[in-house]
This record gives C-alpha cells, sequence and structure tokens, in this order.
C-alpha cells in the first residue's frame, strides 16, 4: 500500500491510501495463462475410440463432432444422445453453425452400417459436409492390414 499527501499543500498531515493493483493483475494474468493451457490439453472425446488408421489426413477441427464408441453409444460434442434423438439434436446445434461441419469420430470396430445410419441422420438435420477422423499412422508408413 503506498502513502501520500492528500491535496496540493506539502504542509498538510493528511495521509492518502493508495491500493496497488499491479500484483493482482499479475496474478490474474498468470490464472489466466494456466487455464488456457489446460483446457486445450484437456480437450479429449467423450469416450475412449480407437480411431482407424490413415496416410491422407487433414487437419480439421472446427464443427460439430459426432462420436460413435465401440458399444454403438454416440456423443455429441462430448455429450451422451441418445440414437433417436440424434437428427433432432444435429438440427438444433447446426442451426447456429455457419460452417455446418459434422465430424464422424468412430471406433475401428463400428460397423458401417452404423456410420451411414449417423451421416444419413447429419445430412436430414442440415448438415453441408461430413468428415471423417483418422489417425495418421506413428510409423509414417502404411497402415497394417493393407500391405
Amino acid at each position: 500500500m503506498a502513502f501520500g499527501k492528500l491535496g496540493g499543500d506539502e504542509s498538510s498531515d493528511s495521509i492518502m491510501a493508495e491500493i496497488n493493483i499491479t500484483p493482482l493483475t499479475d496474478i490474474f494474468l498468470v490464472l489466466l495463462i494456466i487455464f488456457m493451457i489446460t483446457t486445450s490439453a484437456m480437450v479429449d472425446s467423450a469416450a475412449k475410440i480407437n480411431l482407424p488408421k490413415s496416410s491422407q489426413t487433414v487437419e480439421e477441427t472446427r464443427g460439430l463432432t459426432v462420436t460413435v464408441a465401440p458399444d454403438n453409444r454416440i456423443f455429441v460434442n462430448q455429450a451422451p444422445v441418445p440414437g433417436d434423438q440424434l437428427e433432432a439434436t444435429l438440427r438444433d446445434l447446426l442451426a447456429d453453425d455457419p460452417k455446418k461441419l459434422v465430424i464422424l469420430q468412430g471406433d475401428q470396430d463400428v460397423l458401417l452400417g452404423e456410420v451411414v445410419r449417423i451421416m444419413d441422420a447429419a445430412k436430414r438435420a442440415g448438415a453441408l459436409a461430413i468428415s471423417v477422423a483418422a489417425e495418421k499412422p506413428h510409423d509414417g508408413g502404411v497402415p497394417q492390414g493393407s500391405q
């Protein structure tokens, strides 16, 4: 806390107290940086899935994410959604999305029929584009089983 004289008169014995907010601002900025780093590191899909491997992947992170777990549970933006409410949920969320992009993340054990059903629901809900999420192979080569 800083103390100084009140008014322009140097002979006055009045004391003025000022609060120094610089340390408080520093603490808030440090907390903000910590929060930003931890939230970006914590972003993960709602279900633990094993994405299929592909050597041709494109980085696309902006869009509505639909995740299908190995036991066919469906998550939209990490929130569980019953299968019969998928289209209505997608329609509500796509109404506010200017890109109208749906990113489909599915475990490699999910059957093709389930994927087609979800893609059909997304198109009926108003999606203009659907991307399928895949993971690059770690060895940089051809995915296993395709040689």
